[in-house]
């Protein structure tokens, strides 16, 4: 397994992206070998969210010509990852039948994104 800095490689910051962000929608270019399991565990490990969904897509890298020079350009993977905007207090039962109640210990947003919202 690979490290979460070595699976998301950087934000893609688009009018979409910034406008799906507000929704709890934010997009990532991604390893492309790394699985959608990979990518939650990524970004819940770096930015201290709860993902509730992850898609993902591949891209084939275009054919560009520099001159008399032609060659493709790297292979890519998108991740749009859907966090929890409101995550729920954890409620459990303790000894005796009494219900306790843990704060919640995701944020709702993730500020390092690149934009300020």
């Amino acid at each position: 397994m690979s490290a979460a800095h070595d699976i998301i490689k950087r934000p893609i910051i688009t009018e979409k992206s910034t406008a799906d962000a507000a929704i709890g929608k934010y997009t990532f270019e991604v390893a492309t070998h790394a699985t959608k399991t990979q990518v939650r565990q990524a970004v819940e490990q770096l930015f201290s969210v709860k993902v509730v969904k992850v898609n993902t897509t591949n891209y084939d890298g275009k054919i560009k010509r520099q001159g008399v020079h032609i060659g493709p350009r790297n292979d890519w993977k998108k991740a749009v990852v859907t966090i929890d905007t409101e995550p729920k207090a954890g409620s459990y039962l303790q000894k005796g039948g009494k219900t306790a109640t843990a704060p919640r210990k995701f944020k709702n947003t993730i500020e390092e994104f690149g934009f300020g919202q």
